[in-house]
């Protein structure tokens, strides 16, 4: 079974500008994925120009009144197995629908670096000030509060004494580039485990 991917993004993020590392992943390993729809809110971000470039389909849900109900319905249309959040700022409605279905990559380690507020460079400025000489990326199940879903796996990379939150940016998105796949493919094998069981 091909695992149907649900993106959502908020349109300028490293992780939304780059969807590479979800376009890229099905051809070049065993994971058996397809991104069936990219949501957004806005349609002016570089990563909408992104997807369509790529040919990945975009829906845009404008924010207001039932956002959360009418992002639900695109994602039931698509048939989207897994949802991914993608540099998505907004807290996800998770409820029984995706429970178990959501992952969310934190460019940090947490649960040091993370929470409400703590997204993009906040997080490797903050990681710069405590002095640590690790950070990485966090990829976790996505629940109602910020951060703080079960983790699936994290990748670490050295801290420099000369590092700028840009230049530590940049090394941790080349672990968030491997993460995010060995990530989805973790939970293919979970959802696909769990549908034999129902089966038998």
């Amino acid at each position: 079974m091909t695992l149907r991917l649900g993106i959502l993004i908020s349109g300028g993020g490293r992780t939304a500008i780059n969807l590479d590392a979800f376009c890229r992943a099905p051809a070049n390993s065993a994971l058996d994925a397809h991104v069936a729809i990219v949501i957004t809110h806005r349609m002016d971000g570089e990563g909408v120009q992104r997807c369509r470039d790529s040919g990945v389909r975009v829906a845009s849900v404008p924010l207001g009144h039932d956002v959360d109900t009418r992002i639900d319905a695109v994602l039931d249309a698509a048939r989207v197995d897994l949802v991914c959040l993608a540099g998505y700022l907004r807290k996800f409605r998770v409820g029984t629908r995706w429970a178990d279905r959501c992952l969310n990559i934190h460019p940090g380690l947490l649960p040091q670096f993370g929470g409400q507020g703590m997204y993009g460079l906040h997080v490797h400025r903050a990681v710069i000030a405590a002095g640590v000489q690790e950070s990485g990326c966090t990829v976790h199940e996505v629940d109602e509060e910020y951060d703080h879903g079960a983790f699936v796996l994290e990748r670490r990379c050295a801290v420099h004494r000369d590092d700028t939150a840009h230049t530590l940016a940049a090394r941790v998105f080349d672990e968030e580039c491997i993460a995010y796949p060995q990530a989805i493919a973790i939970m293919a094998a979970r959802l696909a485990s769990t549908q034999l069981a129902r089966a038998t």
